[in-house]
Parts: structure tokens; sequence; C-alpha cells
């Protein structure tokens, strides 16, 4: 009887040696607060993989607390860092073509940005992030709006002459092109240079509007609506290499939490654009409306010196132009 003890005491120390051995942590970085949309993504996916029980866990790493925000692409490209939640645009310095993702009037509104993710467009730049040893596993869009100090914007004709905040290279060389002046900043720094008059105008996303306060400072906002100039691509991505190092059960407990939060994700987005509305009209700021000819009359304006900059700076910039144009 002891002898058959002991060989049942070594089976379950096999075991759970076999166990140990499978159990994976995995990093998780990100720039934003716990109340933020792109860390409750990050979280829904860790909980529901946590929740599979396949010797997996995902440790979110929050708040600029692992990696400066624009720090993050390359050692998760590396396999230093195993994911993040970022804007891809933040590595257009890598490669240029990620830029499109932060191109305005690309994308017309949030249903438009889900079929842009199922498209040949977005099959493109996910093989250049195969080159990077990253991948993909939830696509996200948020969009954004302007706001003035003074008046209301919505067209090209109302930025002319107004020193103005832009989010992204290609906005602002838009922006340039309306005769805008243009003031680079972060958004977290967009309220005191209004407060100072230092700024007329500001563009940025639906959220950093609100949890920046900017309806303190401004008389009208134009928020992303049936129709929006500012979308910006945010996923969450992950080491290609550490991905498929894992076990086929832990690949697809994270690729099932991730299908959910993607949902998730798409329908926060839309929420977010009305609820700054209505934090805005709360406040007594007037609420403006882009109409499809002022978007029309914005893409024009981009074609002539976004587009066209990004063409001429990237070998295959029209090619990759066309395909996400292609996408009705």
């Amino acid at each position: 009887m002891n002898t058959m003890l002991k060989a049942a005491a070594a089976a379950i120390a096999l075991t759970s040696a076999g166990s140990v051995a499978h159990a994976t942590e995995l990093r998780l970085s990100h720039q934003w607060s716990t109340s933020d949309i792109r860390h409750q993504v990050a979280q829904m996916v860790a909980d529901d993989v946590a929740a599979a029980d396949v010797d997996l866990s995902i440790r979110i790493f929050g708040s600029k607390s692992l990696f400066k925000p624009r720090e993050q692409y390359r050692p998760l490209s590396r396999g230093q860092l195993d994911m993040t939640v970022l804007p891809l645009s933040y590595a257009g310095g890598q490669q240029p073509a990620y830029n499109l993702t932060l191109m305005p009037g690309l994308v017309r509104n949030h249903d438009h940005a889900a079929r842009l993710v199922d498209s040949p467009f977005m099959d493109a730049l996910e093989e250049k992030m195969a080159e990077d040893d990253v991948m993909v596993l939830v696509h996200g869009y948020l969009a954004g709006g302007f706001a003035g100090k003074d008046g209301c914007i919505t067209n090209p004709d109302d930025i002319a002459g107004l020193q103005t905040r832009a989010a992204g290279k290609s906005f602002e060389q838009m922006l340039a092109g309306a005769n805008a002046s243009i003031a680079s900043m972060a958004s977290s720094e967009i309220y005191n240079a209004m407060q100072t008059g230092v700024l007329d105008a500001a563009n940025t996303s639906s959220s950093s509007f609100v949890s920046y306060r900017i309806y303190e400072q401004v008389s009208c906002y134009t928020p992303a609506s049936d129709v929006a100039l500012w979308f910006m691509y945010q996923p969450l991505l992950m080491n290609k290499t550490t991905f498929e190092g894992l076990t086929e059960e832990q690949q697809t407990a994270l690729l099932e939490a991730s299908a959910n939060a993607q949902a998730f994700y798409l329908e926060e987005a839309k929420a977010q654009d009305a609820a700054s509305a209505d934090v805005f009209r709360e406040a007594g700021v007037e609420i403006a409306e882009m109409t499809a000819e002022d978007f029309e009359a914005w893409r024009a304006l981009a074609e002539e010196t976004s587009y066209k900059a990004f063409v001429e700076e990237v070998p295959d910039g029209q090619a990759l132009l066309d395909l996400a144009l292609a996408v009705e």
C-alpha cells in the first residue's frame, strides 16, 4: 500500500510539473488609465483568458508604467514585450505604411471602419506587421472631432487663420493646406494652451476631449457622428513568435477572448462619441454637425496635401491608399 501511495504521489508530482511547465504569463503594456476603453479591451481579454483555465495569464502594465507610449512597438517586435494596445501610427517611423491608419477622410464612420478592418487593405498592413514579427489580436478604430474656442469648425473654411492643434502629421498637412497655423503638442496640453490663448482650435479623440475637460475652454464642439474626419486605428497587438509558442488550447482561448473584445470595442467606440457630445452639451457648449458635403470638402483638401505627401514618401503608398479608398 505504501508503495502504491508513493507511485500515486509521484504521478501527481509529474502532472503538476507538466502543468507548471506550460503555465505562461504574458506582459501587456499600454499608456492609458484603467477607466479608458483601451484598458477595458485589454482587461476583457485578460479576464476571458483567465476564465478559460488554460494555464495562461496576462499581466497588464498601464499608464506608461512599462514603456513610454511611442516606444512600445519596437520591443514588441523584438519579443521583449508580449502584447500592447497602441495607435499603430506611433510606429510610422518603422513602417511608413502605418501612417495610413491616421489619415483624414479615409474613414467615414465606425461601420466603415469595421469594413476596412475586414478588407484587403488591412490584410496588406498585417503582412507588414508580420515582417516585424507582430500580429493583430483585436482590431479597433476610435473617432474624434474638432473644438473651437470662439466658433464652430465643420469645413475647411472654418479653420483658416486659426492656431490649431492637430492629431498627427497627416492632419497637420491637411489643416496647413486650409491656411491654419499649426501648434504641435500632446492632447494633454490642449487645455492650458487654450486657456492661455496659444490655441484657437483643436482636433483629437472623443475620449481625450472629455478626459482633458476641453469643454471648459471652448464655445463649440463638432463630435464624430454619422460622418467624422478623424479616425485612428488602435489595435491590441501581440508578438507573433510568442503567440506561436503557446499551446493550441492557449491560442484558442486567446483568439476567442479577442473576438469578444473586438465586438465590445466597436460598440463602445460608437457610444463614446455620443457620450462626449452629451458632456459638452451639458457644459453649455454649442454642438455642431459635420455634413457629408463638409466631409467631401475635407477629403478633397486631404487628397492635395496629406494623400499626396504619403504617396510621395512611401514606395508602395499609392497601392495601399487605393486599397483603403476602395472600401465603400
